[in-house]
């Protein structure tokens, strides 16, 4: 009984090196590409219009574009993993695509006397 419970203990430690090993190469990779500006530079700033999705009485959601601040910008990199306080560009571009979701605020209760 003690033998599968050894096994699975070596595969978790594997697997967690593995997953080490593969985010400390990846940060290697940020890093030096980041030595030396290039085209195979790993910080990109990605910019789209924001686009706000409100609700309306209906449940029917209308997209309108933000006129406060119509661009929105943000820097990312070119890895597997998270690096330097900035999200991987694979994620980013999902993220910048998405209408940002905007709330009804419904007015504060008026004091009874």
């Amino acid at each position: 009984m003690a033998r599968p419970l050894a096994i699975a203990k070596r595969i978790l430690a594997a697997v967690v090196l593995a997953a080490l090993l593969l985010y400390l190469g990846d940060a290697l990779s940020v890093r030096l590409r980041a030595l030396r500006p290039s085209t195979n530079d790993p910080f990109e700033t990605l910019t789209a219009p924001r686009i706000l999705a409100i609700p309306e009485n209906n449940g029917k959601i209308s997209y309108e574009p933000d006129i406060q601040q119509p661009i929105q910008t943000i820097t990312c990199v070119h890895s597997l993993f998270p690096h330097s306080g900035f999200s991987p560009c694979w994620s980013a571009t999902k993220k910048i695509q998405q209408p940002i979701p905007m709330l009804l605020s419904l007015p504060a209760p008026s004091p009874r006397s």
